[in-house]
């Protein structure tokens, strides 16, 4: 295996979601370990579940895992890290200021910006030779799906030229006593990942065009800031001994195939692995330990496949209870990697189709909706929440608003400000919030980036929420906030978006929990691409479906009130056709 051959002291895995990144990461440390070398596994994605591969409970802290001699691991909870970062703003001026100033800089601290910053400060303290990591051969970090892995690894240069060139008092970091610091953590940061000697980067992906396309643009992004060391794993091809009388699984084999062939030429000259598709679920010391060996397969004694959930409906049905509202916000939302944006495109579709005014969009930046369209429809607009328009717009926006009445000075101070990284996610709340009052007056349909990103943006909306109820004035008149909105079940419909697998089912649940606390009530879950439902005549399709009846029937009888069953399509659902089909797919009974 290329991509563990004289492995390097930082080793990241990243690429879109729901091709293996947890599970890769997770099986090298435990290889690693087995070495005898000592290994921290971190995890840099706000909806990690690392703890769920492993079935042990790892958190905020460095923590040692019992069944693995020589592995420690660690969750970077983005929540714990603001807190921490908040305490350490806060706690100086606690006493000396009033409490109502002291109130007011616990609300402009209580954003997704600070949230970002403040894991980022952690994740930067990994890349230094400090008393945490000093202990460990190997961090292996898991990083969360491309468009956020790029944003995270263009933080560091980011935060330091913009420290570099500040001029004012304070800024999101915190006081300029504390900068000097933070410059210095930042430089080394830096060059720790663009050594090659020390980063290697594992780019995965699945044999699949979107797949390749994606992560030809990660390598390429990742490459212009210097980050030149990255090896290609390409995770779950399909075996050619399988697909022999199977027409499903002929067709998986010959999509493959072609994909590969076609490889996009910025892969060509990368290392290269090819990792096999198990038939058995990532889940377990066990199964980690099988993921990397040529054995993987394990004989099952045949068994028969249990009868659907009556209660499954199609997506086409779903899609026409949405229709009767005749407007409202779509939101669909779930773990990297389910088929947010092919399913968000199914719908649009089948609404459009009805003469419905639809707008789909999207806050995902690894999303590209005109390949899953690849056409147009006359009551259909397709756009994207692009995060560096959205900041140009907002840059140029404050500087002729606010920046009018200034004299030069302020005018600079400003400029300055708006220089800041954190000005990206308050542009990014903005078009959000815009777009959500489009849907007062059609369909809005919105595929959102993966989970824990998405709901640091509702959390942007809540903090945003609550600072307008503080400032309500006496009459109590108010427009609807953004966050007001997402919690009207007339206005807005969130489906939750998962595969018929252990980690997809728990962290669609997780969602689930954490939406409730938030006052929004999921409408509907999409169990997409089920083998199961497909009729499988491969021995191997088949023992992987046998592993999807378990989760089916958890979803039916637990989580859902209402849900579709969407099955996994012999061809790759690109195209208003194809999408339609998709829509229209009935699970055998």
């Amino acid at each position: 295996m290329r991509f563990l051959d004289r492995t390097p002291r930082f080793l990241f895995f990243t690429g879109k979601g729901g091709v293996g990144k947890t599970s890769l990461a997770c099986a090298s440390a435990v290889h690693l370990a087995s070495e005898g070398k000592r290994v921290l596994l971190v995890s840099t994605d706000p909806a990690s579940n690392v703890g769920q591969v492993f079935g042990f409970s790892i958190g905020h802290r460095i923590a040692a895992l019992p069944e693995v001699p020589n592995l420690s691991a660690l969750e970077i909870d983005p929540q714990a890290a603001a807190q921490a970062y908040r305490n350490r703003i806060v706690g100086p001026v606690r006493g000396l200021l009033p409490e109502a100033v002291v109130h007011g800089i616990e609300e402009q601290l209580s954003g997704a910006c600070t949230t970002e910053i403040a894991a980022f400060d952690e994740f930067t303290v990994l890349l230094l030779d400090s008393a945490l990591t000093a202990g460990f051969d190997h961090i292996v970090f898991d990083t969360a799906p491309t468009g956020h892995t790029i944003r995270l690894l263009q933080l560091p240069g980011a935060w330091s030229g913009f420290l570099e060139a500040g001029k004012g008092d304070v800024s999101c970091l915190g006081p300029v006593a504390g900068l000097e610091k933070q410059r210095s953590q930042y430089k080394a940061a830096v060059d720790a990942l663009s050594d090659p000697a020390r980063t290697r980067l594992v780019l995965v992906a699945r044999a699949q065009s979107a797949a390749l396309r994606e992560v030809a643009r990660t390598h390429e992004e990742l490459a212009a800031i210097g980050l030149s060391q990255q090896v290609l794993v390409i995770n779950g091809v399909f075996p050619s001994a399988e697909a022999e009388g199977d027409p499903l699984a002929s067709s998986i084999r010959r999509r493959e195939q072609d994909a590969l062939d076609a490889l996009p030429a910025a892969l060509r000259g990368l290392p290269r692995d090819e990792l096999p598709l198990k038939p058995f679920n990532l889940v377990g010391l066990d199964a980690l330990r099988r993921l990397l060996r040529e054995d993987g397969r394990r004989p099952e004694p045949p068994e028969a496949s249990p009868a659907l959930p009556r209660s499954a409906r199609t997506l086409s049905a779903l899609a026409e209870e949405i229709a009767a509202e005749g407007r409202g916000l779509v939101l669909l939302m779930g773990k990297g990697g389910v088929g947010k944006t092919t399913l968000a495109a199914a719908l649009a579709v089948k609404l459009a189709d009805q003469g419905l005014p639809v707008h789909l969009t999207t806050s995902d930046p690894a999303a590209h909706l005109a390949e899953t369209l690849k056409g147009s429809l006359s009551s259909l607009t397709v756009s994207r929440i692009d995060p560096r328009e959205e900041t140009a717009r907002y840059r140029t926006h404050v500087l002729e608003t606010r920046g009018t009445h200034l004299d030069t000075a302020g005018r600079a101070v400003l400029e300055e400000d708006l220089r800041s990284p954190c000005t990206e996610e308050i542009a990014v709340f903005h078009a959000f919030s815009r777009i959500i009052r489009e849907a007062e007056t059609q369909f809005v349909i919105l595929d959102t980036a993966p989970t824990g990103h998405t709901l640091l943006l509702l959390d942007a909306a809540g903090a945003y929420h609550r600072e307008v109820s503080r400032q309500m004035n006496d009459t109590g008149v108010r427009d609807a906030t953004p966050m007001m909105r997402l919690q009207d079940a007339k206005q807005t419909k969130v489906l939750i978006v998962t595969l018929a697998e252990p980690t997809p089912v728990l962290e669609a649940a997780s969602l689930q929990s954490d939406l409730r606390r938030a006052g929004i009530e999921p409408w509907a879950w999409l169990v997409n691409g089920s083998i199961a439902a497909s009729n499988p005549q491969s021995p191997l399709l088949k023992r992987r479906a046998r592993h999807e009846w378990r989760e089916i029937e958890v979803v039916a009888a637990d989580h859902a009130k209402r849900f579709a069953l969407v099955p996994f399509l012999a061809h790759e659902p690109v195209g208003t056709d194809r999408l339609r089909e998709l829509a229209m797919q009935r699970p055998p009974n």
